[in-house]
């Protein structure tokens, strides 16, 4: 009984032992400056700790603080390590041997920074060949007195930062877990696991960059044996220009790079793939998946920072692309001489690519022929890389493009290739035909034929570069055939039921940059030109018009066109890229011989509600949207004559606004009824029913033209208004039903030839007053009417259906009534009533 608890107090002891040497970490501050001295003996930095405490379990060590490895000043002052915690632990063999030995340092979270000089060399270049002019034991090594071994050196979770001078690049390495280690008596092993990043942009899906590797023992670092392996994997193409370029360049696929790295520096051995699994643009989904690839060898010397001897080839179907060359000096001054060859390369190969690059391209798009090439670019050291040697030259064969969907077979041919520099006299030709030369060396597409139509061809010629790219076409084509062509080609354009032919001269252009769509600027002269236009029952056919196109505007002049037998001339204008029909605003300047309302209302289809022709434009279209609410015009309008029922206007001239649904005549004027008008007129089709109001004013218009449209000369004379009118409604009737408005007036030296005072028809020196319009009757007040007979105060009133009430009083004299009918009007005194015309039966 007594041996058990003996027992049990000392198990509960060690236990309490043990515990106290994982929670207890004493200070051992006395050893700061061994450790720290030790270890940058070890890598030829000063070194610097926080605080030290011993630790005994797991194993024996130390857990170090704020521990910092200072720079090179010829690299800058920056540390070139950085940890807030670092965890040492002993070799314990070395205790017996009275020394400090550190068998394994892990560092948690340490930044680490990777300089490069003016001189092109890195900060760790002297801590590698430090390590391998060291006589230490491998890291691995039996416990031995005579020298010790490298520990095993490895981080967790670290940051690795570059920079090239004073700067700090945006480049970084982080969530890095690396390790180094001596893995033999001459051989040294590292391995890195990180995800890149860039500090001044947030990029995800960069993928992981793993690399591993060995150096040996060497007198130089130039000479030093290494092999090293290295992988990016699960890497996101848009992410990946991203993290290079500052942008998203709108690519996507996945990724992988991978190489070998064999020999020495100054004479190393590389071997690299290359693929993008499921490369397309971002806004480009189907067409299947399609898979890059390529290979390349090299021989990279560190001496002079160059590859030699490089040699790259991708197989494309049954067809070669190759890239054979040297280039010195990666960073500037850079010097290279690279030849690029490309033998019997399908066309539908190229297609496949362009298809994922470019949209609005058929789905169903073939295309046949070959592409062979060679092109060489030299540059060297007394050259500047901005202005390379460049030459070469190549030729696509039997090229043609089809697509069963559109119906359209484009027939190309021979289209020689050929690469220029900016000073080529290819560029001269450029200017002297009015177009902007590239700034840069550009590869020369052309010149080749277009058949655009039976005996139309037209001439194409083109360039690309880097950058951009522009085609020039430019002779006769047929319309249809040259909108099939366009679209084709993956060109937005128009799909109008229209015939004819056009003298073409077009550009077609771009930036590689942001994916934007070609921009097509120049001009086409059109002529013998028909079109079927929707929603009219005549075809608009147009003799003769320019067609002009700039980034801004398309623009149409010199338009001589005929509709339904009127002819119109003028020009008209809108803003391109707009995003829908009403977003911009079309201006216009248009002439017509004759301008018929009852041909107008003949151009619409019949309407079953039986409404006018203006009905049109308020009618709902499929989306629900009425017409005019879809359209913004502006400009002027000309007619030499209109036509109204029996109304008969000329010289007729009005400035149109229509915004979504309002239109807006301003200073409408024509010659009319032997006088001349002059106002302003507006129509709102965006309410139910369409309303209408105007004003303006009518000056010596003859009376007897007025009661002609009339069919009963119930007055002659001169007259003159003003007048102010709303009305609202689809039809005549209900456009007078709803009609209100006033009209001040003015007739002179006239006579109305129905209404007879004192045996005689009564004449008129001077007629004026105010007539109000309201609820389908016209009601005067005060209305002044001078007579040979004397002076008449007239009041009354007058309903649409011609039946009249007035009321004409003379000072000092007997008061008259008019009433009955416009036609048949019967006069008496006020008290009484007489017949003061005859029937045609008493006559």
């Amino acid at each position: 009984m007594k041996s058990i608890r003996s027992r049990l107090r000392l198990a509960l002891g060690a236990a309490l032992l043990l515990l106290t040497l994982f929670l207890v970490r004493p200070g051992a501050a006395h050893l700061e400056l061994r450790i720290a001295g030790a270890i940058g003996q070890a890598l030829g930095r000063p070194v610097e700790i926080g605080t030290v405490k011993v630790h005994l379990l797991p194993t024996p060590g130390f857990d170090l603080s704020d521990f910092v490895v200072r720079e090179d000043p010829a690299f800058g002052a920056e540390p070139v390590l950085r940890s807030q915690e670092v965890t040492a632990a002993l070799r314990l063999s070395s205790l017996l041997h009275r020394r400090l030995e550190i068998s394994r340092l892990v560092l948690t979270e340490p930044s680490l920074n990777l300089v490069r000089n003016p001189d092109g060399h890195w900060n760790i270049e002297p801590v590698l060949e430090r390590a391998s002019l060291t006589t230490v034991a491998p890291t691995a090594a039996k416990p031995s007195a005579a020298r010790p071994a490298f520990p095993y050196i490895e981080a967790d979770r670290g940051r690795i930062n570059f920079k090239f001078g004073r700067e700090k690049k945006s480049f970084a390495l982080t969530g890095a877990d690396y390790a180094v280690w001596q893995d033999s008596e001459n051989t040294w092993g590292i391995r890195l696991e990180a995800r890149p990043v860039r500090t001044d942009f947030n990029v995800s899906d960069t993928g992981q960059v793993k690399i591993n590797g060995t150096w040996q023992r060497a007198t130089s670092l130039h000479n030093t044996p290494l092999q090293f392996t290295l992988q990016w994997d699960q890497a996101q193409l848009g992410q990946l220009t991203k993290l290079v370029s500052g942008q998203d360049r709108g690519w996507r696929g996945a990724v992988r790079l991978s190489a070998n790295l064999s020999g020495t520096p100054a004479d190393l051995l590389v071997h690299g793939d290359a693929s993008v699994e499921d490369f397309r643009r971002y806004d480009i989904l189907g067409g299947g998946v399609l898979t890059l690839r390529a290979g390349c060898d090299a021989h990279y010397s560190s001496l002079d920072r160059g590859f030699h001897q490089i040699a790259c080839q991708g197989p494309v179907r049954s067809g070669t692309v190759s890239l054979q060359g040297d280039i010195l000096n990666l960073l500037a001054p850079r010097s290279y001489d690279l030849t690029l060859v490309a033998q019997q390369v399908p066309v539908q190969a190229v297609l496949a690519v362009i298809r994922r690059a470019k949209k609005d391209l058929p789905e169903d798009l073939q295309a046949g022929g070959k592409l062979s090439a060679s092109f060489h670019a030299r540059a060297g050291k007394g050259q500047h890389a901005s202005e390379p040697v460049l030459q070469g030259a190549g030729r696509l064969s039997d090229l043609h493009l089809k697509s069963v969907a559109t119906g359209t077979e484009l027939v190309v041919g021979q289209v020689p290739l050929a690469l220029l520099p900016a000073a080529n006299s290819q560029g001269h030709a450029l200017r002297s035909r009015g177009e902007k030369p590239p700034s840069g060396a550009f590869l020369s597409l052309g010149p080749f034929t277009l058949r655009l139509g039976p005996g139309a061809s037209a001439t194409a010629r083109g360039w690309l570069t880097p950058s951009a790219y522009n085609f020039h076409v430019e002779g006769d084509a047929e319309l249809q055939p040259l909108l099939q062509a366009a679209r084709l080609l993956g060109l937005a354009a128009p799909q109008p039921a229209a015939d004819g032919s056009a003298r073409v001269d077009l550009q077609v252009a771009g930036q590689w940059a942001g994916l934007g769509a070609p921009l097509a600027i120049g001009s086409l002269h059109l002529h013998a030109f028909q079109a079927e236009v929707r929603g009219l029952n005549a075809p608009l056919e147009i003799a003769a018009a320019n067609l002009h196109l700039t980034p801004e505007l398309v623009t149409v002049d010199a338009l001589s066109a005929s509709l339904m037998g009127t002819h119109w001339t003028g020009s008209l204008a809108w803003p391109r890229g707009c995003p829908s029909a009403g977003a911009c605003a079309v201006t216009f300047a248009l002439h017509t011989n004759t301008l018929d309302l009852a041909l107008l209302n003949q151009l619409f289809p019949p309407n079953p509600a039986r409404r006018p022709w203006y009905g049109f434009l308020s009618q709902e279209n499929p989306a629900g949207t009425p017409f005019l609410a879809r359209v913004r015009a502006a400009g002027k309008l000309n007619a030499d004559r209109l036509t109204i029922r029996k109304l008969t206007a000329t010289h007729v001239a009005t400035e149109v606004q229509l915004e979504r649904g309002r239109l807006h005549l301003g200073d409408l004027r024509a010659d009319v009824l032997g006088g001349r008008h002059r106002g302003e007129w507006q129509a709102d089709f965006g309410v139910t029913p369409p309303a209408y109001s105007g004003e303006g004013t009518l000056e010596r218009v003859s009376l007897a033209q007025v009661s002609e449209l009339m069919e009963d000369a119930w007055i002659t004379g001169t007259g003159s208004a003003a007048y102010q009118l709303k009305t609202a409604g689809y039809t005549s009737a209900s456009l007078l039903a709803s009609a209100s408005g006033t009209l001040r007036f003015e007739m002179r030296e006239g006579a109305f030839p129905h209404v007879v005072l004192g045996g005689t028809f009564l004449h008129v020196r001077r007629f004026a007053g105010r007539l109000a319009l309201q609820d389908g009757q016209f009601e005067m007040h005060d209305a002044r009417l001078e007579s040979p007979g004397g002076t008449f105060l007239v009041n009354g009133t007058a309903s649409m259906a011609k039946k009249l009430d007035f009321k004409l009083a003379q000072e000092g004299a007997a008061a008259f009534s008019v009433t009955g009918t416009l036609a048949e009007p019967r006069t008496a005194p006020a008290e009484t009533q007489a017949a003061l015309r005859p029937s045609s039966t008493q006559r």
